[in-house]
């Protein structure tokens, strides 16, 4: 049996990648890697291993590492959070010799996505629609933003260049409040000022690539936030409801926003978008990385963590009818804290939740 190490585990987005693998025909083992204790116990790894958070990232970080692959041997590699996909990306070459194998991107194309700065700048120059962006260094350039990028209700939208779950984001017209949010996350030139788009509008675009083509992609848009009542933004990251969805705008941006970054797509490109006032789709981030609710396609039945793994360990791709949103629209994926989610349809809920009257 062959195995697979995957970093993050414990938290929902690896989760969900592991179910996913677990739910597929050929079975592997997996080898959960966590800083956090709590979570490496709470995950459906088969084997676990713990590198200690004062050993997070840096040389100590590539120690800690090299040492679990060497022991265990696993065939393929995954990491599964942003910054944790940069550190692996710098040590690829000696990840490389050990056997291991990537399916990653090349180094400068993760620099880019990880940075969000650095994909609006990229995109930009491509022509691509996106909300006008700039950096934030110090106060005048707060208050150029204000001048320059506000609404007709004198708002603007901030966020940190770097981090998942709407990291530092807040929609503001208000020049102090702004100013007293950067200083909290110490975030002067970490942070970006930009226009705001329509934050309860968004859809993410689901793809994997191998050496420049691609293999498959799927739509899903999200129909509400989880939590968004307890943050400031209304934006936590967190799927509340997602439906499966497909349209030719949407694929054609998120298509040009991965090309204008890598030329040759190779791995996992997830495209965030968020639509603006005029109802057109700006790409926001490219996660390189499976979201949290991948599981949602495997249970529709597109698993996209087994044609990934397949890929690399078999060389088998899969045989799709459509390689662009294969299933069909309006499956609807409801989660909660707590309680499994449940696959459903508008139609389904309407049957079972009777109107008064």
């Amino acid at each position: 049996m062959e195995k697979i190490l995957i970093t993050d585990v414990g938290v929902a987005p690896a989760e969900n990648v592991i179910k996913s693998w677990q739910a597929s025909a050929y079975k592997n083992e997996v080898i959960g890697v966590s800083r956090n204790p709590y979570n490496l116990y709470s995950s459906k790894a088969d084997v676990k291993r713990h590198i200690p958070y004062e050993f997070a990232f840096g040389e100590n970080y590539k120690v800690s590492l090299l040492k679990i692959i060497k022991n265990d041997k696993p065939k393929l590699a995954v990491f599964m959070n942003d910054r944790e996909i940069l550190e692996a990306s710098r040590i690829r070459e000696a990840i490389l010799a050990t056997g291991t194998k990537l399916f990653m991107p090349d180094h400068d194309v993760i620099e880019t996505c990880t940075d969000k700065f650095k994909s609006y700048t990229k995109w930009e120059s491509q022509g691509i629609k996106v909300p006008q962006t700039m950096f934030i260094n110090d106060d005048k350039d707060l208050g150029i933003a204000f001048k320059k990028l506000a609404d007709s209700e004198g708002k603007i939208w901030i966020r940190s260049i770097v981090g998942a779950g709407g990291r530092g984001a807040l929609p503001t017209n208000d020049y102090e409040f702004a100013r007293n949010w950067i200083n909290l996350y110490n975030g002067w030139g970490q942070f970006t000022a930009s226009e705001l788009l329509q934050a309860d509008k968004t859809a993410t675009w689901l793809s994997i690539w191998y050496e420049g083509e691609l293999v498959v992609a799927q739509t899903r848009r999200r129909k509400s936030w989880g939590f968004a009542n307890r943050t400031l933004s209304g934006v936590t990251g967190i799927t509340g409801v997602g439906e499966t969805f497909s349209d030719d705008i949407i694929n054609k941006v998120a298509l040009d926003s991965i090309l204008a970054i890598d030329s040759k797509p190779h791995g996992v490109y997830g495209v965030d978008m968020t639509y603006d006032r005029n109802d057109f789709p700006n790409p926001t981030e490219i996660n390189m990385r499976f979201f949290t609710t991948c599981y949602f396609f495997t249970e529709a039945g597109l698993n996209m963590p087994e044609i990934y793994k397949d890929i690399i360990l078999s060389q088998k791709f899969p045989s799709l009818e459509k390689k662009i949103n294969p299933l069909p629209d309006g499956l609807l994926w409801i989660r909660d804290m707590d309680r499994e989610p449940v696959l459903t349809t508008e139609e389904e809920i309407n049957l079972t939740v009777k109107k008064p009257g």
